[in-house]
């Protein structure tokens, strides 16, 4: 944490980095970008059902005001005072679904995390009320058919909880991501909550056209979604309320971005062509293509990158999306106990320096981009008696490297203009022996932040540029430079390329696990990935994942 020196006049700005595992508040020094203070408290997600994955909103909240709490008495213990702190930014895990009551403010349900897969069965429904070979889904959202987003998710909420649809009949019943839940809660709640998003957010609901940037009445008719308990559509940067209590009070929120559009602002990845890799729970991949929505031709996302004011552009990105990256070295540490913390994955990958023909594709949520693939499952192939932990723990970096190949190649080939190096942020960055892993499978140099935290960055620039805060410039010629360090790939290309291959056969068996149709109902057999469920076959591969059972036997 920094010192004391700042003169009083000096403002402040706060970022909650509100995650899938964690909640953060953060404090950065507008004129510097320096971090000055912050806390993080874990989450805790609840499993249940077999690929069902939900948090407690009220503990989210919770996490959030506590976490702001914190950062303020360390800030006070250094002497530095908090009121100096002039606005709020949010950024927040995207897609992850909450319903709420707007009389009581309870929640309805648990959220449900975008990594939750119980809406296979209400995709496959859905994709059957397209007209013939009519993609109009796509095209006003930039996005496919997927349990990912959040259309989906309330459509089975909707669909299976009578408490929601109770809720809808009466006219109480609110609906957000988790920006809009946070923000509605500390702007008064029920006592005037303001009930918003940005178009970030709203961009991942399946719900909005991303070309007019307003909910789509044709795409809330196809869902059947009432629009009336859907969120006001706001930029990205504006003032949308104030701090009603907590250390706080009284302080604007005037910031709002997706996690992974704040990344990328964070990078300041203001122009076209710029891309930036986030190593989160999942990994995710933006470039920016401008003011023009670029659809792809190989699997990847289009999606709106920010809009930084009301009378500013919204300007649009490509993105590929992995959904277990960071994940899979909490799978390894809670599930199969293979470690005790996870920095210990970069100390066994260090002992052995390969795999060791070891490749593990942890597809426990199926796979994303560039696949979108929901019946694959995790599998680790290639094993010998002489496979150890080792040799597992280095294949988990090494899948998050390849996972991140194969949304490069995508980019590549939509853009036309191969990535000459790639920025990269987030916690996973910490780790040495991933990022020169990653600059070897890419074969470009991979350039990372030496302050990791450029998502907080992201909200706290959003929020202190905004008009009638005006304490943070995002112009270029005022935008602070970054300390960077830079990995040169270290192997020939043809090495790269062989074992890029032999993931790519690791993929393929990774699909077709999930058989039934209908993953949603207890009664119907399915192919399960459940930890510590596995074949060893005479060929000493081991698949994760590929036990069948029925659920209704358990």
């Amino acid at each position: 944490m920094a010192d004391s020196k700042e003169t009083p006049e000096e403002p402040l700005v706060g970022a909650v980095v509100q995650g899938t595992n964690s909640t953060r508040f953060l404090v950065f020094n507008p004129k510097t970008a320096e971090l000055v203070g912050s806390h993080q408290v874990e989450l805790t997600q609840e499993y249940p059902k077999e690929g069902w994955v939900e948090e407690d909103p009220k503990e989210i909240l919770q996490s959030v005001y506590e976490c702001i709490a914190k950062t303020c008495e360390k800030l006070t213990e250094a002497n530095i005072d908090t009121s100096k702190i002039k606005a709020i930014g949010v950024s927040n895990q995207r897609e992850t679904t909450v319903v709420w009551d707007k009389f009581t403010g309870e929640p309805l349900y648990n959220a449900v995390v975008w990594l939750d897969l119980r809406t296979q069965s209400t995709v496959e429904s859905l994709n059957k009320k397209i007209p013939g070979n009519s993609n109009f889904v796509k095209s006003k959202t930039g996005l496919p058919l997927s349990t990912y987003f959040s259309a989906v998710k309330l459509r089975w909420m909707l669909d299976n909880l009578r408490p929601i649809q109770k809720a809808v009949e009466e006219d109480r019943a609110l609906f957000g991501t988790i920006d809009s839940w946070l923000i509605w809660c500390m702007t008064g709640g029920v006592n005037g909550g303001i009930h918003c998003t940005d178009v970030t957010n709203a961009s991942r609901t399946m719900l909005f056209n991303i070309h007019s940037l307003e909910w789509d009445k044709e795409l809330c008719k196809f869902f059947e979604i009432p629009m009336s308990i859907l969120p006001n559509v706001r930029s990205s940067s504006e003032i949308y309320g104030q701090m009603t209590s907590g250390a706080l009070e009284g302080v604007p929120i005037s910031g709002c971005l997706g996690d992974q559009s704040a990344a990328l602002v964070g990078q300041m990845c203001f122009q076209e062509g710029q891309a930036k890799n986030t190593y989160g729970t999942g990994c995710f991949l933006l470039c920016n293509t401008g003011q023009k929505c670029v659809f792809s031709e190989h699997g990847l996302l289009t999606t709106v990158a920010y809009k930084l004011g009301k009378n500013k552009p919204a300007f649009y990105a490509l993105e590929g999306s992995v959904a277990i990256a960071g994940a899979v070295i909490r799978w390894l540490r809670d599930n199969f106990e293979l470690i005790t913390s996870s920095g210990e994955v970069e100390d066994l990958a260090r002992e052995v320096g390969t795999a060791y023909g070891c490749y593990f594709v942890p597809a426990f949520s199926g796979l994303y981009a560039p696949y979108w693939e929901p019946s694959a499952r995790g599998i680790i192939c290639g094993l010998t008696q002489f496979t150890n932990k080792c040799h597992i723990a280095f294949a988990a970096l090494e899948a998050v490297c390849f996972q991140t190949r194969e949304i490069v190649d995508a980019m590549n080939r939509d853009c036309g203009i191969p990535l000459s190096h790639l920025r990269v942020d987030g916690r996973m960055t910490n780790n040495k022996i991933l990022m020169q892993l990653q600059a070897d499978i890419l074969h470009i140099p991979v350039v990372k932040s030496v302050m990791p935290e450029t998502t907080a960055l992201g909200a706290a620039m959003a929020a202190g540029a905004a008009e009638g805060i005006d304490v943070w410039s995002i112009e270029p010629e005022d935008l602070s430079s970054m300390l960077m360090e830079r990995y040169e790939p270290q192997i020939q290309a043809t090495e790269s390329e062989i074992r890029f291959s032999t993931w790519k056969r690791a993929v393929m068996k990774s699909m077709g696990w999930v058989t039934a149709k209908d993953p949603e109902s207890n009664a119907n057999p399915v192919f399960a990935c459940l930890p510590l469920g596995f074949f060893i076959v005479s060929s000493m591969t081991l698949l994760i994942g590929a036990r069948c059972i029925s659920y209704a036997e358990e």
